[in-house]
């Protein structure tokens, strides 16, 4: 059996991950198509992860397909900026690459009355991206650690050229340069925990205000090395597989090796709603909802690079609606 692994709060959800194995990438057998529902308007807003934007922007196009009544923005600024867009009413989903925190919920609770609610919505892997024309086979966490982390919790002395990563020739004497993503980000906080041992960045990563951004700075950068969500990859930089540990093997970021636990950096993304217990969710924001966890919004999820959720979490993730 696969054990899909989670280093920071896990949820009922991904509990079952530890039961299910599904196809890399795909929306599998068993996943209901969604059905229209009548008299379905209203407005919502988006605010929250910039991982998920475009996820979020291929769901609101289908979704107003079906209900051209319903009117939607999204704003996809980092996760960080979900919970308090919730807690102040300015936005009714809150889109996260990592779950919320303790606080964060604490204080949304403390001005609604209730808890938000976490909607896993996809599997993602955070990859490691070099330039394509980068020769380097794979890295292991602490290596990684050793290039982006001030503080290098994972053992290793700092690396600041290819060649203290065994490459070579001309590659050798090359400065290693960094890209990553802001504070604001839930890449960013799951990376600094997973790949840097909670460990401080190097003050001379080169932050980005999207994930796209960071792929696009390595693809211009011959010396480049970053870190971004596994759908943002593209034809100009290599995802490269990472080991857990010095001397491990290499573990390529795909779907099979998140779901079995393999590959270090994989990680659930979530929607988070505001679900009063006492009440039904407002019709748009419900079935938007249950759109996402239909075989569309999934294989949607496929489309855009990430991983589709087996069929069995889906009606899992449909029962926290309340419906």
């Amino acid at each position: 059996m696969g054990q899909f692994r989670f280093r920071r709060s896990v949820t009922k959800a991904a509990l079952l991950f530890c039961l299910l194995i599904a196809p890399a990438g795909r929306a599998g057998d068993g996943i209901p198509a969604y059905r229209q529902q009548p008299g379905v308007a209203g407005t919502i807003n988006s605010v929250g992860s910039d991982t998920l934007n475009n996820l979020m922007t291929f769901w609101t196009e289908a979704f107003r397909a079906i209900y051209p009544n319903v009117s939607m923005q999204v704003e996809g600024k980092g996760s960080s900026t979900a919970p308090p867009a919730l807690s102040a009413g300015a936005a009714q989903i809150g889109p996260m690459s990592r779950p919320m925190k303790a606080s964060e919920i604490e204080d949304i609770e403390k001005k609604r009355g209730f808890k938000p609610t976490a909607i896993a919505v996809a599997i993602d892997c955070v990859a490691v991206y070099v330039n394509k024309d980068n020769p380097i086979a794979g890295l292991s966490l602490p290596q990684v650690d050793a290039v982006f982390s001030s503080t290098r919790k994972l053992g290793r002395t700092e690396v600041v050229q290819w060649g203290q990563l065994g490459l070579g020739g001309e590659w050798g004497a090359r400065n290693i340069s960094i890209y990553g993503r802001n504070a604001a980000s839930g890449t960013y906080a799951f990376f600094k925990e997973i790949a840097l041992g909670n460990g401080d960045y190097r003050n001379s990563v080169k932050e980005q205000p999207g994930s796209a951004a960071v792929v696009n700075g390595i693809a211009g950068d011959k010396a480049g090395i970053g870190y971004s969500g596994i759908g943002y990859k593209t034809s100009e930089v290599r995802a490269l597989p990472v080991a857990p540990k010095d001397g491990g093997k290499f573990i390529a970021p795909n779907f099979e090796n998140a779901i079995d636990g393999s590959y270090p950096l994989s990680r659930l993304l979530y929607v988070y709603i505001l679900k009063d217990p006492g009440q039904p969710l407002p019709a748009a924001v419900r079935e938007f909802m249950k759109y996402i966890l239909s075989k569309e919004g999934q294989d949607l999820v496929a489309r855009d690079g990430y991983g589709a959720l087996p069929a069995e979490t889906l009606q899992e993730q449909l029962a926290l609606l309340g419906e």
